[in-house]
């Protein structure tokens, strides 16, 4: 693995601006401290980290698996780069940052100028982890987001039981992230120990030490569980129903399911450094993985709360993902990053028309929805094919990648395991379409009447409207993000398979 200087490629340094433009919106928000001007200032600079993001993916060569645009100061062991891989999960954030930046702010209880601070802060985190090669800014970064999805919860949340929701966020986040931290000292403790001493976090630097077997096991159990956490992956999914049946309603399920950071640390950290554990530990993960795909889809039919079954969605299809990831095939690991990015949209748009039903009938109870189809006919059908996109449906990006990940699974474990997995994606299909059913198509309840029931805004068209049409155009047109990926996946797939 080895890279390319930014200065070679483009005339200013674009990975530094996604980090620092959010950045900078937020201080320059919190100064100003004026509600409607800082609306408009906050999205124009999403905006404009949505513009350098597509700058970006214009910028890079797909045709190589080199890491591009590599930026150093060695003073702070800062160490950026990207490679396909990345820049298809900078455009997502860089998206959700848009949308959010106009969702958010139509809750009236909710201060514009302090959400909107808060949301551009989690961005300039993401967008970090999304570009260092260093494991400690890695952590520091992750350690920042958690900490302000967790502000969210506390100050934000829509409902009395938020206390409990953020105790479990909160027990969970800290305990994942100390086991992430613990893995990387355990290898960067093996790589001081063969070279004398020396310490370093960067993960060029820790790729050219041969790990020791014991390093190697340990590392991967403490990484690992540490990614799944945030994930995050059965069993360890328990902070999520709570915080998405009583957190905010949207922007904080949004910003942590909505850019799969814990999938992506799989991608650029666990699996190059720790390969030769991986392969050891491969079946046990793939087999927890799908007893986390029918587990998931048992618990989501025995829920009453719209939020909490569209949870158990998450941890089901979540699952789905790390088994493509884990085919170490090179189909798979394409197949699973690109089914990242399509729950990262389906469950966006999903989780926006579903705060827009809160917003008109405050609840999320499906025994007290019904009827909603014929109110809001626009919201319905986004949730609907947000519903289909998740299943993987054709005209959805989820339909390629699905295809490629079960294409893998097969090459290598078999056929009885993948038609297992096919299988709990069809039970996904039966709860999600269930829950569209009762809350859209049902009778409406005596205590709903339907002019309470406001109609579709335009905002809410404009958000849901574009959220749609990126789904929907990267479904019919997916070529783009199977270039984009497939020299990074090819590249990592080799760290597996030598002949």
């Amino acid at each position: 693995m080895s890279e390319i200087l930014w200065a070679t490629q483009a005339g200013y340094p674009p990975l530094a601006m996604l980090q620092w433009l959010p950045l900078a919106a937020a201080l320059l928000l919190l100064i100003m401290r004026e509600a409607d001007l800082a609306l408009v200032i906050g999205r124009i600079f999403a905006v404009a980290e949505l513009v350098v993001a597509i700058d970006l993916y214009a910028r890079i060569d797909v045709s190589t698996s080199l890491l591009q645009f590599a930026e150093r100061v060695d003073v702070f062991a800062y160490h950026a780069a990207v490679d396909g891989v990345s820049v298809l999960f900078i455009l997502l954030t860089a998206l959700l940052g848009v949308l959010l930046s106009f969702y958010g702010m139509a809750r009236q209880q909710i201060s514009p100028v302090q959400l909107l601070s808060v949301l551009l802060l989690i961005e300039s985190s993401q967008m970090t982890m999304l570009t260092t090669m260093n494991l400690l800014w890695f952590a520091g970064a992750s350690a920042v987001q958690l900490a302000l999805v967790g502000y969210l919860l506390w100050r934000w949340a829509s409902a009395r039981e938020e206390n409990l929701a953020l105790s479990r966020f909160l027990q969970y986040q800290l305990f994942g992230w100390c086991l992430f931290m613990a893995g990387s000292i355990v290898l960067v403790w093996s790589h001081a120990d063969i070279l004398g001493g020396h310490w370093s976090f960067d993960l060029f630097d820790l790729l050219e030490t041969p790990q020791i077997g014991k390093y190697q096991s340990a590392a991967f159990y403490l990484l690992f569980y540490g990614l799944a956490v945030r994930t995050p992956l059965f069993p360890l999914h328990g902070w999520l129903p709570n915080s998405a049946g009583y957190g905010l309603i949207a922007v904080g399920p949004v910003l942590l399911l909505g850019v799969k950071v814990g999938i992506y640390g799989m991608a650029r950290f666990l699996l190059p450094l720790t390969a030769e554990a991986v392969m050891i530990w491969q079946p046990y993960v793939v087999a927890f993985a799908m007893v986390g795909v029918f587990f998931a889809a048992s618990m989501a039919f025995r829920q009453v709360n719209l939020r909490r079954l569209m949870a158990f969605a998450v941890v089901s299809h979540t699952s789905l993902i790390v088994i493509g990831l884990f085919t170490l095939h090179p189909a798979g690991l394409q197949g699973a990053l690109l089914l990242a990015v399509n729950f990262g949209l389906a469950i966006t748009v999903m989780l926006l028309m579903v705060g827009y039903v809160y917003r008109r009938t405050g609840t999320t109870h499906l025994d007290r929805l019904g009827g909603l189809f014929d109110r809001v006919p626009f919201i319905a059908v986004a949730f609907l094919i947000g519903g289909l996109a998740l299943l993987g449906m054709p005209g959805t990006p989820g339909f390629d990648a699905v295809h490629l990940v079960l294409e893998a699974s097969i090459e290598t474990f078999g056929a009885l395991p993948t038609i297992a997995t096919a299988l709990g994606n069809v039970a996904a299909a039966g709860f999600l379409l269930w829950a569209f059913q009762r809350a859209f198509l049902a009778p409406r309840p005596r205590d709903l009447p339907a002019a309470r029931i406001a109609r579709t805004g335009k905002m809410e068209y404009f958000v849901g409207g574009a959220t749609l049409l990126v789904l929907l155009a990267a479904g019919f047109y997916p070529e783009p993000w199977l270039q984009l990926t497939d020299t990074a996946t090819q590249a990592l797939s080799a760290h597996f398979h030598h002949d």
